[in-house]
């Protein structure tokens, strides 16, 4: 239903410099450090965070300066921000070609074509419908309107964008002083593996049939891991709030502190085990929890996966039928309007370049396949589920947001259908796994970068953007990053170890586990199907988010319990706040100030680690100087401080709080 009433805020009468070099460039220089930074990021604990609003105010606090006009800091933002997405649907995706053994190291090429297809078929196929959904008064499109408002009120004063520079800083340069690659002063955690000596009375009955008792010692073990002293995981678990945080760290205390002493203890003798690991107590436990517990963490994900998708599945059944429903209205009526911002792309060039883009991936699907059958059949998949999951993904943005967008359960749906297509064909082994994940990856990037444009484009809509020029702008972004971004993977993994305990990559080792599992029939079943029936379990319980806890599972301790603290901080900030009775600007201000504190310490040390692989890569050596765990907790105290005192030292700045509440 279009909200006839609505105004935005440059009118469609006023012309006004849209687009020009410097936002091109501003908007291509972010699209490929965001894009590498959230590739990282994505790497390390599994998430992403939405690039809206940190693109938002590097364009407000570079442009202005320059004299450039809100629509030019608008397309900057625009072309900026999708950087992320693509990030998220690589990440997501393309490790797994290494995870399976497919590849032995990054196909710079075919990463590159996978990236860029899926990335430039995300904006033409959302552009199908974004009138449609753009113009729905039912939709509160709730991080858009948020961005918009940060824009206007950014117009009249200041952005805070001093904020997220030196945030970026101080992540930086505690990523240089704890990371490997950097001149280590701090170790970011510590951990060890210790004895649970106990005694065990055991009753059994003897030939004569009599009851006898017998008293023996029995001795477990025990993990141990700190917490990381890691600002970019304490910045995601501060945006995620503290019950997402809390319900990742349940996966880690589930998976490390429960099931883990129970595998350690039912191992027989780890004194012969640990000698293969040349008496390392800790790297056999690893070994063990790789080798064990991941699995059952697969299979919670993946039935955490599908949960999320049948939560959503009303949104879902209205997302499909509008992806039909509004390419007939595009058809029919696409040019009845003549408003500078009701233009789109020419919906009959839109269409020649998604059949223009159809024929390099038969052409990719046969390189891999080797068989031009499953090739046109993969062809198919892709781009039907590419459709579908385009609109689906835009529609349930214009509901909860990007931050929130389903992209690993709507790509492991293609992905399932993709691999049981390839057993149908005949198509095993390394060729079959090949194909399934590059029709993973397109519809993952196609979803993520889908989801992210309506998200950008209802935030230009608001402030009198005009569409065919955002449009532009996000398939700028697009080939920017999809042409740098495999470089930015390469770099992580032959100098950090993609997979490895520092960048775990969840998402990329279930899509990897499912499809050698299916089509190369590879997979540790029993344990997989634990981890379902654990999901299901959860679902009884009423938890609400399995998918969350599975990721917890997955991932190293220090990393969830991290994440925790950084919900644990919120937590604080939020009880000292709410004391205070804040209005609504009030609120507005304590959020908006610290998120762009916790997205600077997130961006400065994701690109911070880039940087030190690239100085590991060259071959030279900091040097090596004497560390220690304690010293981290140095860190957490200072990231606490800053992200509750300084968004809290706004609030009362401002003026926007009421009396302080009574006891």
């Amino acid at each position: 239903m279009s909200d006839q009433s609505f105004k935005p805020y440059v009118p469609a009468e006023q012309s006004m410099k849209e687009i020009s070099f410097k936002a091109i460039l501003l908007g291509i220089i972010m699209a490929i450090v965001l894009g590498a930074a959230n590739a990282y990021l994505g790497l390390l604990v599994g998430m992403t965070v939405a690039a809206t609003f940190p693109a938002a105010v590097i364009a407000m606090a570079v442009l202005r300066p320059l004299k450039g006009t809100i629509l030019e800091e608008n397309f900057a933002r625009t072309t900026g921000a999708v950087g992320e997405a693509l990030a998220a649907g690589a990440i997501f995706t393309i490790p797994a070609f290494l995870f399976t053994g497919v590849w032995t190291k990054f196909d710079v090429a075919k990463s590159s074509m996978l990236m860029l297809v899926g990335g430039i078929l995300g904006v033409f196929l959302i552009i199908l419908v974004r009138r449609t959904l753009v113009e729905d008064a039912s939709l509160p499109f709730p991080e858009s309107v948020a961005c918009a408002e940060m824009v206007k009120t950014g117009q009249k004063a200041g952005s805070h964008a001093a904020y997220m520079f030196w945030a970026m800083g101080l992540g930086g340069f505690i990523e240089f002083f704890t990371s490997e690659n950097g001149i280590r002063v701090i170790t970011p955690y510590a951990r060890t593996v210790f004895k649970i000596p106990g005694l065990s009375r055991i009753t059994f009955l003897d030939s004569n049939n009599l009851e006898v008792a017998k008293t023996a010692e029995i001795r477990g073990r025990m993990f141990v891991e700190s917490p990381a002293a890691n600002a970019a995981m304490i910045g995601v678990g501060y945006i995620i709030g503290p019950k997402l945080a809390a319900l990742t760290f349940s996966g880690g205390v589930l998976g490390w502190a429960f099931l883990m002493p129970i595998l350690l203890f039912i191992s027989g003798d780890l004194g012969m085990i640990v000698s293969d690991f040349g008496g390392d107590w800790t790297a056999m436990a690893i070994s063990a929890y790789d080798a064990q517990i991941k699995p059952i963490a697969v299979g919670a994900m993946l039935v955490g996966a599908f949960y999320t998708l049948f939560k959503m599945r009303k949104s879902l059944i209205a997302g499909i039928g509008r992806s039909f429903t509004d390419v007939g209205k595009a058809k029919s009526g696409g040019d009845t309007k003549t408003l500078r911002t009701d233009k789109d792309l020419p919906f009959p060039s839109i269409i020649l370049a998604i059949i223009a883009l159809i024929i390099p991936m038969i052409l990719l699907y046969n390189v891999f396949t080797k068989n031009i059958g499953s090739a046109l059949i993969s062809t198919i998949v892709m781009i039907i589920m590419g459709l579908l999951f385009a609109a689906v993904a835009g529609y349930l943005v214009g509901i909860i947001g990007s931050s929130s967008n389903p992209i690993s359960g709507l790509t492991l749906t293609s992905l399932l259908i993709a691999a049981l297509m390839m057993v149908i064909m005949g198509q095993k082994g390394d060729s079959g796994i090949a194909a399934v994940l590059g029709v993973a990856a397109v519809v993952c990037c196609i979803a993520g970068v889908a989801g992210d444009m309506i998200q950008d484009w209802k935030v230009g809509h608001i402030l009198g953007g005009t569409p065919w020029r955002m449009q532009i702008g996000g398939l700028i972004g697009v080939v920017a990053a999809a042409l740098t971004l495999t470089f930015s993977l390469q770099l992580l993994h032959n100098n950090i170890g993609i997979g490895s305990e520092t960048l775990p990559a969840p998402q990329a080792g279930l899509m990897a586990a499912m499809a050698k599992g299916i089509v190369g029939g590879e997979m540790a079943w029993p344990l997989v199907i634990a981890g379902m029936l654990l999901a299901v379990a959860l679902i009884l319980i009423g938890s609400p988010s399995p998918m969350l806890i599975a990721v917890g599972m997955y991932l190293p301790f220090r990393a969830t319990s991290c994440i925790f603290l950084g919900g644990v901080i919120k937590h604080f900030l939020d009880r000292s706040v709410a004391k205070k009775k804040p209005t609504a600007t009030g609120r507005k201000t304590v959020e908006n100030t610290g998120l762009l504190i916790a997205s600077g310490l997130i961006a400065g040390q994701a690109l911070m680690g880039i940087i030190t692989a690239a100085v590991k890569g060259t071959g030279l050596r900091l040097p090596e100087v004497w560390h220690s765990a304690w010293l981290g907790l140095i860190i957490f105290f200072i990231l606490g401080f800053i992200l509750i005192y300084l968004p809290y030292k706004n609030m009362i700045q401002s003026g926007e709080f009421g009396e302080e509440a009574e006891e």
